[in-house]
């Protein structure tokens, strides 16, 4: 069975960092594009950012994460990252990571076909 298990939220303070790791299993890593998405309170489902695991190539959905946030991949472990730097109060949300059987998924949910159970990041104002 395809499984993906997103860890590593919290509480930070503004300003400081997190890393989201995603833990997958049950297919061929090189083989499935890998993207991160978060939901705020009340808010819907956007995405993040994904990866490419086969080459590493990213992309980041919009402005306000960029320079920011970064997504890596270890292939060694099957596990895609999230590293979140400069954390303010509006990125609040639970995140989550999903996977499609594609070279890259791109940061629309409705590409993907597999989710972890989100982890929480919580930074105060």
């Amino acid at each position: 069975d395809v499984q993906l298990q997103a860890s590593g939220g919290g509480l930070v303070q503004a300003g400081g960092s997190l890393r989201l790791s995603c833990a997958t299993s049950g297919f061929t890593f090189d083989d499935y594009g890998i993207g991160w998405f978060r939901q705020a309170p009340g808010k819907e489902r956007k995405g993040v950012g994904c990866i490419s695991p086969s080459d590493g190539s990213t992309y980041y959905a919009d402005s306000s994460v960029k320079g920011r946030f970064t997504v890596s991949r270890d292939g060694a472990k099957n596990s895609v990252f999230l590293q979140m730097n400069t954390l303010k109060p509006e990125d609040t949300a639970v995140y989550y990571c999903a996977s499609v059987n594609a070279v890259i998924g791109g940061t629309v949910s409705g590409s993907y076909d597999y989710w972890g159970q989100g982890t929480q990041v919580t930074v105060p104002a």
